[in-house]
């Protein structure tokens, strides 16, 4: 072979190289995520998910893609968004902080792996077998902010040691979640010897209705329970519970942050960090089957101190120690 036909020959093996190693290159695996809010109030938990994925090596838009999806606080509107997740054959589906979307998510597939983020009992709705041994494709995080909610009205009669009276806020169109917290809020009024009056909201436009009644009621202070609905309108029930005089206590530090007095609750940013990590690991070829559903321990405690002047209440200098910020 003559030197020239050499050269030739290894410079077009050369340049066929890049396209057979691209032709070899696995298909980039795409998450499909499905939030129960929107993008803008979720931005920060958004970063946290992202944050567990890269504890397990993988990175958005370099090796792993996400489909985005956002119920908007609409569960009506779950089911849809999940069939369009399910027509894009994603790898692995996200359904972080609403229920609803983890049990559409269940009721469409059976071989697609889900990680949920909830702050319901898993066994009790049915979406595994067990904590530590889910069975089937659904495995998650659960938080504890239902379990909680009998601390939030700890907090408020700490707050008010004389009070006789308190109201607690629920969604009754979700009993899933208000169920349980109706009950653990009532059995902690019984132990506190207080009365506790129940208000129901089920839409936006039930809420200056339900805080007003809670003012005419004369209580020291309301409870709201955990809630899509209510977490889509974190600033309109902060500024409702400013204008009715009403000290209130929520689950997420973004209802403090928006005026709100108190926040009690597990830290939804460390939640979807772990959503983050078992979704990365069940890409990497772990079965939601294998790993149990894991409870966060992170309890975080906010205190917006300007509300607290306006509202007249004097926070105890020891309550004031224990918050993990203090928002002035």
């Amino acid at each position: 072979m003559k030197r020239r036909e050499f050269i030739a020959l290894v410079g077009s093996a050369t340049a066929a190289l890049p396209v057979v190693t691209r032709a070899q290159q696995p298909a980039m695996p795409v998450i499909g995520f499905l939030g129960g809010e929107s993008s803008t109030l979720w931005a920060n938990l958004v970063r946290a998910f992202n944050q567990g994925l890269g504890e397990t090596g993988y990175v958005e838009g370099r090796n792993v893609a996400i489909e985005y999806r956002w119920a908007e606080g609409q569960n009506d509107r779950v089911p849809a968004l999940m069939a369009d997740l399910m027509r894009l054959q994603v790898s692995v589906i996200a359904v972080p902080g609403s229920t609803p979307a983890a049990m559409a998510a269940k009721a469409e597939t059976t071989t697609i792996p889900i990680v949920f983020i909830i702050a319901t009992d898993p066994v009790q709705v049915g979406l595994v077998a067990s904590l530590n041994r889910p069975g089937g494709n659904l495995t998650g995080v659960v938080t504890l902010n239902v379990e909680i909610a009998p601390k939030r009205l700890e907090l408020l009669h700490e707050l008010f040691p004389t009070a006789t009276s308190f109201a607690l806020l629920v969604n009754p169109t979700h009993p899933a979640l208000a169920e349980p917290v109706m009950r653990g809020v009532q059995a902690e009024a019984r132990t506190l010897g207080i009365e506790l009056h129940l208000l129901h909201a089920s839409s936006d436009s039930d809420f200056d209705s339900a805080l007003a009644t809670a003012a005419r009621l004369r209580v020291a202070g309301l409870v709201v329970g955990p809630d899509t609905l209510f977490n889509k309108r974190i600033g309109q029930l902060a500024a409702l519970s400013v204008r009715h005089a009403l000290p209130t206590v929520y689950q997420w530090r973004e209802f403090v942050a928006a005026g709100g007095l108190l926040s009690y609750g597990s830290s939804i940013s460390d939640a979807f960090r772990l959503g983050g990590v078992y979704t990365g690991r069940i890409l990497k070829g772990d079965k939601p089957a294998d790993l149990p559903v894991q409870q966060t321990t992170k309890i975080e405690l906010f205190i917006n101190l300007k509300t607290a002047k306006a509202l007249g209440v004097d926070m105890p200098a020891t309550l004031l120690a224990r918050a993990d910020e203090v928002i002035e």
